[in-house]
């Protein structure tokens, strides 16, 4: 930062580096401007600097709200734009647009996350036994008390519909892997529309259905029958057998409207398509190194040590390969890719998955989770020995970050919606912040 006083007008000129930015962000280069470019330039630094001193742009992050909670206590942001809040044993809505709070549902028993489906809030208690909590829902508009039942109710992909499951302890996530009967639930009143029984254990997940058409329920049992049903009646629509493979967390999945599944071979590792409404059989490639298959706009990604190769779902044809990189991940319809020299978990940047070009540099940045949607993507950064973190937000098209400011210090749990940033800070509170872009 440097002063300098022309005609008794002190001028205060940033020079970038003294706020924190990155190094690439400001690099001098010798001048080559002719001998009169420099009154010029004088002269309008004068004449701005007056119109500015009378007009001083607003803050790039300002407070919309500061509510007081606990470390433990849940909060997530929806869809429609509000922020729901568990604490100390009240569950509250806030506007995100102005911070008014909407409703308070009174006394309610405290739950390790906050989920929404069918317009609704679904509370599912601690339990400190095995003993089934159930699950109460609550009006996600007004707050009111709608019904509470048993079983752990819970969305699929692609999904409003509400099914009530009864879930396996495994790696494979709530919900995933289910036991017992899965009930459709009627959001109004809570009542089993239809219900379809597991009699061992099965991976659940959802399937698109034809072009223009809901999505469905796909059971994959573990005698490796495939079973995809209407999530209307739940009447069965397609059978069939699939290979041996792990059946975790991201396996199968549906990318492309192919369903993708890793499974080993006398071959060795392959991965193998199949039509998610029929599931007959599309085709089979090798695997390779991958451990995982995931998502790339239109394409499907392999994402192992050896690198991310990018293949068309319905052909099993490569499109891309990058070897320096080892997964990729979808936010807010950015595709951001990760795996750098200085870890596998660093991100490179916001790419095309068309072609795996990179079109944003991340390096040295962290997205925020943002639940919330929209088509900009917020970023931190620690600068400095004295740990600050800066904000960012990065848009369609842009080749780095914009910086917006520092955060409090301290500051984190952060996730972010449209033209929104929600943290935590030391001092117990919970802030929501909107900011303003530049551009």
């Amino acid at each position: 930062m440097a002063a300098e006083t022309f005609g008794g007008a002190t001028v205060v000129i940033d020079l970038g580096l003294a706020r924190g930015e990155p190094d690439e962000y400001a690099r001098p280069q010798r001048s080559t401007v002719p001998d009169w470019f420099a009154p010029l330039v004088l002269a309008l630094v004068v004449l701005l600097s007056s119109a500015a001193s009378a007009a001083p742009p607003p803050p790039a992050l300002t407070t919309v709200l500061t509510l007081r909670v606990g470390p433990g206590d849940p909060y997530v942001l929806t869809d429609g734009g509000d922020l729901l809040a568990q604490t100390y044993g009240r569950l509250s809505a806030y506007s995100l647009r102005d911070g008014r709070l909407r409703w308070e549902a009174g006394s309610a028993s405290p739950t390790y996350r906050l989920r929404t489906g069918g317009g609704l809030v679904l509370l599912r208690p601690w339990s400190a036994d095995r003993a089934d909590p159930g699950t109460t829902a609550l009006s996600l508009r007004s707050g009111a008390a709608q019904w509470r039942r048993s079983g752990n109710v819970v969305t699929i992909a692609g999904s409003t519909t509400l099914l009530a499951v009864s879930g396996v302890r495994s790696i494979s996530g709530s919900g995933r892997r289910v036991q017992g009967p899965v009930d459709a639930v009627d959001p109004v009143g809570g009542t089993t529309r239809w219900q379809v029984d597991v009699p061992s254990t099965a991976v659940l997940l959802g399937v698109p259905g034809p072009a223009g058409q809901r999505a469905r329920m796909m059971l994959v049992h573990d005698d490796r029958t495939a079973a995809v049903h209407d999530v209307g009646t739940g009447a069965l629509l397609a059978r069939a057998a699939l290979p041996p493979a792990d059946y975790g967390p991201d396996n199968p999945v549906v990318a492309g409207g192919s369903l993708l599944l890793r499974h080993p071979t006398t071959s060795g590792r392959m991965v193998s398509a199949f039509d998610p409404v029929t599931l007959a059989p599309r085709w089979t490639r090798p695997a390779g190194f991958a451990f995982g298959v995931t998502p790339c706009g239109d394409l499907a990604c392999l994402t192992g040590p050896d690198g991310v190769r990018a293949i068309e779902p319905s052909t099993g044809a490569q499109r891309w390969f990058r070897a320096g990189w080892r997964s990729v991940d979808q936010r807010n319809g950015l595709i951001v890719a990760y795996g750098t020299p200085a870890g596998e978990g660093d991100p490179v940047g916001v790419i095309d998955p068309a072609t795996g070009a990179v079109l944003t540099d991340l390096h040295g940045w962290r997205p925020v989770p943002a639940p919330g949607g929209g088509d900009r993507m917020l970023v931190t950064r620690m600068v400095g020995a004295g740990g600050r973190t800066m904000v960012a937000v990065v848009g369609p098209g842009a080749a780095r970050p914009e910086l917006l400011a520092d955060l409090p210090a301290g500051t984190g749990d952060c996730q972010a919606a449209p033209a929104r940033l929600v943290c935590r800070s030391t001092s117990g509170d919970l802030i929501v912040w909107s900011y303003r872009q530049k551009g």
